[in-house]
């Protein structure tokens, strides 16, 4: 019996689902597929190449979190002699190779919770969003404070903290990290490709909706973690409040009693952007791509400003947030693996999102 188990997880992911369970056979072992209600002949395919399929209730809010949890549970249910899970969302291909790799780094070291390699971008060409995704993933080597929704976990480590925070609808995997190093658990990112990832982020609302997502994350995750020693994205939320909110504000109040002159607090971003694109430079980073980013980042405070927002007066009226979601399905999405061909060359263009 295979040691390592797949939980795979989506909604109207199409021809991206079709690659993403294709590629898992190479783990060799059981396949669990959580759909999140799919309209697009997704369950239905994914039971065809022999996939354990689990259909959320819909009537709980569904969080990427939840979705893990319950193809994990139902996991443990078909395999409950599998000591490792490889994690990956329906928009991802793994890559050849991987798993018994990251399988290896565990056997290796047996406090290691997690293990995760480089997540490229399928299409960094394709949109100045997607080559910030591309950018963003390519962490450092090593020991690691957290992993993606891409990673290989050892089944004792996830069981013994009571997996993912099923409530999160974002930032749920640094999360789960932060509970698995209490508890004396490492995370490790070692130098090998890992995944391919479709964002299919061609439109700037995207982008803004995904910084938005982010700074929901942050500030949910330090309102949980925000205490020492972690200190959890304390840093990520107060770094957004001041350049998203706080600076801009003072420069409008001053600009009436200053004559303007408050304007050149403005200034600020343009050392910010420079200190970024120094930081990105010295890692070894290309000159072009260190701009981008440094540039992106410092516009993105506003958007993540606003996703704290939207935590803290949800917080206040005692509502829970809504999912905030980025992406569009796949142009093929109503028949999973019946026209990649088709679907793949409308992804080859940038127009085609």
């Amino acid at each position: 019996m295979s040691r390592i188990g797949v939980v795979t997880i989506g909604r109207n992911e199409g021809e991206r689902l079709r690659r993403c369970l294709a590629s898992m056979a190479d783990a060799q072992g059981r396949i669990v597929y959580v759909d999140s209600g799919s309209t697009d002949g997704s369950v239905e395919w994914a039971r065809t190449v022999g996939a354990e399929v689990v259909a959320l209730d819909l009537s709980v809010p569904f969080t990427a979190a939840r979705a893990r949890n319950a193809g994990f549970d139902r996991l443990l249910q078909l395999a409950p002699e599998v000591e490792y899970v490889q994690f990956a969302d329906g928009d991802c291909e793994m890559v050849p190779g991987w798993v018994h790799r990251a399988e290896s780094e565990l056997d290796r070291n047996p406090k290691m919770a997690a293990v995760c390699g480089r997540r490229r971008e399928r299409h960094p060409e394709a949109s100045v969003y997607n080559r910030l995704c591309d950018i963003e993933w390519n962490t450092p080597v090593g020991p690691a404070k957290a992993c993606g929704g891409d990673a290989l976990l050892r089944v004792s480590a996830l069981r013994e903290v009571g997996g993912f925070n099923p409530g999160l609808i974002a930032g749920e995997e640094p999360e789960l990290c932060v509970r698995l190093r209490e508890r004396g658990w490492t995370v490790q990112r070692i130098d090998a490709d890992m995944t391919l990832h479709d964002a299919a982020m061609t439109r700037f609302g995207q982008w803004w909706k995904r910084n938005v997502r982010a700074g929901h994350a942050y500030a949910e995750g330090a309102a949980l973690h925000g205490g020492p020693p972690e200190r959890h994205w304390v840093k990520e939320v107060r770094s957004n409040w001041f350049w998203g909110a706080v600076l801009p504000l003072i420069g409008l109040a001053l600009a009436w009693p200053s004559r303007g002159i408050s304007a050149v607090l403005g200034a600020g971003y343009a050392v910010l952007a420079w200190r970024i694109y120094r930081h990105l430079k010295g890692r070894g980073f290309p000159g072009g791509d260190a701009a981008t980013v440094a540039f992106f980042t410092v516009l993105g405070k506003a958007p993540q400003m606003l996703g704290q927002a939207k935590y803290r007066w949800g917080r206040i009226l005692g509502k829970r947030s809504s999912l905030i979601e980025y992406k569009s399905a796949p142009p093929s999405s109503a028949a999973p693996g019946a026209d990649a061909a088709v679907h793949d060359r409308g992804k080859d263009s940038s127009a085609s999102r």
